[in-house]
């Protein structure tokens, strides 16, 4: 699949470095001491749990910007079903480089690589629906590109990225302003001003904050933790009049019942913040 836009060469360059220099500092001494420097050596990446691969093209870029001679061979895609046994990748070259880069590399693929088969699983109950999944900014620090990224390789829709990209009000800024109407006044009189192109969402609580935002005309209305009759209700009066999401706690067996209702997506913290990691190694290629 394509990049995401977010995941520029810049962003992920500048993640690499810090995340080789976290581990690495003054050097891996393990393989410094042990590893001559003239020895060249294969390693294959095996799939040790059934899963939706992530992180493939991560992989090769975290190797050739640690060492431009690297070469990585790739047998199973992003986005791809992966299973026991199935060697994913043959990575050549030096065999210091190819050991001072194998953590990083495992601990990316093994993290995007259980967002994105969650994703997928998640997303799949969505069929035959027009409801779509997103993600949502419970990322972990100086990981999101990683874990947004692996949210669209499983599937899902990216919400926005960051604070920078969308408005969106919520409990605690309307609380703030008073109201929503107020709240979105304030908005809108930013966005002109400051001439971006920003949508503006707004989370309500009830049909009441339903119907206050509705009047307030916003781009997306957040149903959030409403029940299915209120979230019915509320999807009702919208009638079309901007995008809803429904929000707030919600499981993977909530899902279809939810997407009954006709809301336009379905926000879901648990793609990124509960994700369990697939277990995958690298082992050299003898």
């Amino acid at each position: 699949m394509k990049r995401p836009n977010y995941a520029t060469d810049k962003v992920l360059k500048k993640f690499i470095k810090n995340a080789l220099e976290e581990d690495i500092q003054d050097g891996d001494h393990s393989t410094l001491s042990t590893i001559p420097q003239d020895l060249e050596q294969s390693a294959k990446l095996l799939v040790k749990e059934n899963c939706i691969l992530a992180g493939v093209e991560l992989a090769e870029i975290i190797f050739t910007t640690f060492d431009k001679n690297l070469k990585v061979e790739r047998f199973i895609k992003d986005g791809e079903t992966a299973k026991v046994g199935d060697v994913a990748f043959i990575v050549t070259g030096s065999a210091r480089s190819i050991l001072s880069t194998e953590r990083l590399v495992l601990n990316c693929m093994q993290r995007m690589s259980g967002i994105a088969t969650l994703t997928q699983d998640w997303d799949s109950r969505l069929i035959g629906t027009k409801t779509k999944l997103l993600d949502t900014r419970k990322t972990t620090p100086n990981f999101r590109v990683c874990e947004k990224w692996a949210v669209a390789i499983g599937g899902g829709t990216n919400h926005r990225y960051g604070l920078y990209d969308m408005i969106m009000l919520k409990d605690n800024h309307i609380d703030y302003n008073g109201s929503i109407t107020n709240a979105v006044k304030m908005a809108k009189d930013y966005v002109k001003k400051s001439k971006k192109k920003l949508k503006i969402e707004v989370e309500t609580r009830n049909l009441d904050e339903v119907h206050e935002a509705i009047n307030a005309k916003v781009d997306r209305i957040m149903l959030d933790n409403m029940d299915l009759d209120t979230m019915k209700k509320a999807v009702k009066l919208i009638n079309g009049a901007c995008e809803s999401e429904a929000s707030g706690g919600i499981t993977r067996d909530q899902l279809k019942e939810i997407a009954t209702t006709g809301v336009t997506f379905i926000s879901a913290g648990a793609l990124t913040h509960s994700a369990k990691n697939i277990d995958l190694s690298l082992k050299a290629a003898m």
